[in-house]
């Protein structure tokens, strides 16, 4: 098995919807950006505090209630907070797979075909 490193593209695969299956998550050790639509789809914002509450009174909520770590107030883009193994909030430990699934995120949904380091790889690593 090779060892790969979320850090070192080099170290990834050419990506195939069948690695999935059987992948340990490697990519939800990334830094996961994400924009307030995505946070009502999680349903941690209700549409209505999207439409009146200023997106930097949001993310400040959001860091206190440990959702993320970073708001870019220039682009309205928040990052999701990840764990001290770098595993996302959002991740279960135990079976690592994602615990938000359905409403995940439009950078999850799409990667690694826009957001990985390098287009159309990812840092696949088997379960062992």
């Amino acid at each position: 098995m090779r060892y790969v490193d979320i850090n070192s593209p080099s170290t990834w695969t050419n990506f195939r919807e069948d690695l999935c299956s059987q992948c340990t998550a490697k990519c939800c050790q990334m830094s996961c950006d994400v924009t307030l639509e995505d946070l009502v789809r999680l349903e941690l914002v209700d549409s209505f505090e999207a439409e009146v509450e200023k997106p930097k009174n949001i993310a400040k909520r959001l860091k206190k209630e440990g959702y993320i770590e970073h708001f870019n107030i220039r682009n309205t883009i928040f990052t999701l907070q990840r764990m001290a193994n770098r595993d996302c909030v959002f991740l279960d430990s135990q079976t690592r797979k994602c615990t938000v699934y359905d409403k995940r995120p439009s950078s999850c949904k799409t990667y690694p075909e826009q957001y990985s380091q390098r287009k159309n790889f990812c840092p696949y690593e088997r379960k062992r």
